[in-house]
């Protein structure tokens, strides 16, 4: 059986409160859990105490034999030093997909297209008064 120390949620609708469980990785988010290690209350601000509250004892227990912690525990557990969590990087989230590229470089191809387009008529009228060689008509 394989431990998950994961946040059920409690609290009623728009209302959110989680406890954190250790929990067989099998069983349903709000279902039956092993052991309630801590609390989590996204209502209250930031600074709060009372916003993350944790067992340190039992989680250093149940992390001794072999619960993985989800990612949002993780970083609860990192905020209290029980646990380090190393930062992760995917920056290819972060870049557009394959149809907004597409958009990009449409929208490239005709602004170049506009600055050529601006171009040639100015270098088409110096090309026309300078060949002929005549001083403009004033």
């Amino acid at each position: 059986m394989s431990v998950k120390i994961r946040l059920a949620r409690g609290g009623s609708k728009k209302r959110p409160y989680y406890y954190i469980v250790a929990t067989d990785s099998r069983s349903p988010r709000d279902g039956r859990y092993i052991e309630r290690v801590g609390t989590y209350n996204p209502m209250l601000p930031k600074e709060s105490d009372d916003r993350v509250k944790l067992n340190t004892e039992r989680i250093q227990h149940w992390l001794s034999v072999g619960a993985q912690p989800t990612d949002r525990v993780a970083r609860f557990l990192d905020t209290a030093d029980i646990l380090k969590r190393e930062a992760r990087n995917n920056p290819d989230k972060a870049k557009p997909k394959k149809k907004a590229q597409e958009r990009l470089a449409a929208e490239e191809e005709k602004k170049r297209e506009a600055e050529e387009a601006a171009k040639a008529p100015k270098e088409d009228a110096a090309a026309a008064g300078g060949e002929s060689g005549e001083a403009p008509a004033a």
